[in-house]
């Protein structure tokens, strides 16, 4: 497979996968913004920002975080390269450069995808049509990763797919822990209180696993228990734990497909000494912050090394 077709395969996912996460964070910071009063619900729009990791493009535009300034940004800001709409256009322009290689059905999900909601966002986005928006991304999002499960052979450009879906997928859920540490929570006083109670039903609600954290813990909202469901139940299929390994196998058919090993295998490998029968008291011994950062650091290292080791820019 040529290089620029599997960076095609590797960036359409990744960022067909940060759109979702994106259209899921805004859901859950509209929820909680809701039920504010107007100053926190502002402070509520600056998480949910500052976590989509857009503030400084946003404060370059806005000077306050009102609702319908801060969906529209994340949606469909024509100057903003992360909003939505812009990265669901990259999934479609990635999409076309590996043509030769996907599906039919999977090209026919994005592009009737892609074009549904460039319809929608063609216009400022209302409160009351946030929660249409948001739906659309979120399907759009599983009729393209069915599309690809139902139709694509498990050759090079299908795992290179889930290579990007999973890198994204856990940058995503260690970059919503970590913010919620250091910016979503304003004072250690609120510690145990309704807002932060509050704070982290948000956080679950952003990466989709409010019912199956429930669904294991009897619905108790407990600080503790969230961090190890997010970061090592293999079960949960946005926690890292699960999105580490599910990169691990993706990284091992490519391997064996290629017939060597590569730089990214050996991250892999660094990365799995490090998080092997890793508890949830440890991280906490060692500060879930810092865990977080090493967490994105290794993440980042081994997408940079499947570039380099598959040749995308060749």
């Amino acid at each position: 497979m040529l290089g620029r077709t599997a960076n095609g395969m590797f960036w359409m996912f990744r960022y067909l996968e940060r759109a979702e996460n994106t259209a899921r964070l805004l859901e859950a910071g509209l929820r909680m913004a809701l039920t504010r009063d107007l100053v926190s619900s502002e402070e509520e729009w600056r998480s949910v920002i500052q976590t989509a990791g857009q503030r400084s493009a946003y404060e370059a535009r806005h000077s306050s975080y009102t609702g319908i300034q801060a969906w529209n940004f994340i949606l469909r800001d024509k100057d903003n390269p992360g909003s939505v709409l812009e990265m669901f256009n990259q999934v479609r322009t990635n999409a076309r450069l590996a043509r030769n290689v996907i599906s039919s059905e999977l090209w026919e999900a994005i592009n009737e995808s892609w074009m549904q909601i460039k319809e929608m966002l063609a216009r400022p986005v209302t409160q009351s049509a946030v929660g249409q928006v948001v739906g659309m991304v979120r399907r759009g999002g599983t009729l393209v990763h069915g599309a690809m499960a139902g139709s694509m052979l498990r050759s090079e450009g299908y795992h290179f797919a889930r290579a990007g879906t999973f890198i994204e997928r856990g940058e995503s859920t260690a970059r919503i822990l970590d913010i919620k540490y250091y910016l979503l929570l304003p004072s250690f006083s609120y510690v145990g209180s309704t807002h932060d109670t509050g704070q982290w039903d948000t956080v679950l609600r952003s990466v989709s696993g409010d019912r199956g954290y429930r669904f294991l813990n009897a619905g108790q909202i407990d600080a503790r228990g969230i961090v190890e469901f997010l970061l090592l139940d293999e079960r949960f299929p946005r926690s890292l734990a699960y999105c580490h390994g599910a990169l691990r196998e993706n990284l091992r058919a490519l391997a064996t497909l290629h017939g060597a090993d590569g730089v990214s295998n050996q991250l892999m490998r660094e990365a799995d000494t490090k998080l092997a029968n890793l508890t949830v008291d440890e991280v906490f011994d060692m500060g879930l912050h810092r865990f977080l950062i090493e967490f994105m650091t290794s993440n980042a290292a081994i997408a940079n090394a499947i570039a380099e080791d598959y040749r995308f820019t060749g």
